[in-house]
């Protein structure tokens, strides 16, 4: 199984910074160790062309992140200080989505050891997003593949505002977002399936209304190429998630991810999401939980 990653993906951090960026370099080494590696092929993420993210982005913001010139209120709506390479790592994660979305529809499934970066709007950064990598992707698959039928699975406890926003009424694209109702964004954008769910929502809840979505999406939908954002903010030690999900049922509602794409006869582009716990050293390792959990699909 194809795995996509980048040195690039990191870019320092002030200490104590919400926004767990070493996460992604050391995924890539967790796995690298782990049992299973035999099983996967690591690859360098690629940039994305200019053309490629302004099908997704409004010139003058790019040009507001990149020399600074983002107001006040718009860096704290970021959440991320100034750094030169931020559009730049933004494009090499985007390009490790769109990389792994053609591998998938060769092999069946790959992954961005990164991505998932969701609340990113056409023309405003949002909660740590610089650029939405999986808008970017869906939107050059398009231009590749015309008529492809692709949906957008995501299983981050947030709502995926910014991939609503930039990919509302694009045709042969469906969006799902299940997530926490009343938790960020405060303002929500209308997708085609939106589940909002309670504060500290219990697994057998979640799982239920996870269940029903995908029904759902069977109902309305035919995917050929499911782009993932998987999520491990959903745990109950998660500081922003507001999701009451053990370990054991993460793995369940990545099963039924699973069996749904099988269901589906489609492609998997999996991609990281968010996960805030105070522990961080738990993250590799709960974000591998999902990856290596997908070798099934191969």
């Amino acid at each position: 199984m194809k795995c996509f990653s980048n040195p690039g993906y990191y870019v320092p951090l002030p200490e104590g910074h919400p926004f767990p960026v070493a996460k992604y370099p050391e995924l890539r080494c967790h796995l690298d160790e782990c049992s299973q590696a035999p099983y996967l092929e690591f690859e360098r993420a690629p940039l994305v062309t200019w053309q490629q993210v302004l099908a997704a982005h409004e010139a003058s913001y790019l040009d507001a992140v990149s020399q600074d010139q983002l107001s006040r209120y718009a860096r704290n709506r970021l959440g991320l200080p100034h750094h030169p390479r931020w559009v730049e790592r933004s494009r090499l994660d985007a390009g490790g989505t769109l990389a792994a979305a053609m591998a998938a529809l060769d092999e069946g499934v790959a992954w961005n050891l990164g991505g998932g970066t969701h609340h990113a709007m056409p023309a405003e950064g949002l909660g740590f997003c610089v650029l939405n990598d999986v808008a970017i992707a869906v939107l050059a698959m398009r231009e590749q593949q015309p008529g492809l039928r692709m949906l957008v699975l995501d299983t981050d406890a947030h709502q995926g505002n910014g991939t609503h926003r930039i990919l509302r009424a694009v045709p042969d694209v469906f969006t799902l977002s299940i997530h926490v109702g009343a938790n960020y964004p405060a303002q929500k954008e209308p997708g085609d399936l939106d589940v909002g769910l309670p504060r500290y929502v219990d697994e057998g809840t979640y799982l239920d209304a996870l269940d029903a979505a995908l029904v759902e999406v069977s109902q309305r939908f035919e995917p050929e190429l499911v782009f993932w954002i998987s999520g491990v903010d959903v745990l109950e030690s998660d500081r922003f998630g507001q999701m009451n999900l053990s370990l054991d049922a993460m793995t369940r509602r990545d099963q039924r991810v699973f069996q749904a794409v099988s269901d589906w006869d489609a492609g998997l582009v999996g991609t990281l999401g968010g996960g805030y716990p105070k522990d961080r050293s738990c993250l590799p390792k709960w974000h591998a939980q999902s990856v290596l959990e997908s070798l099934e699909l191969c």
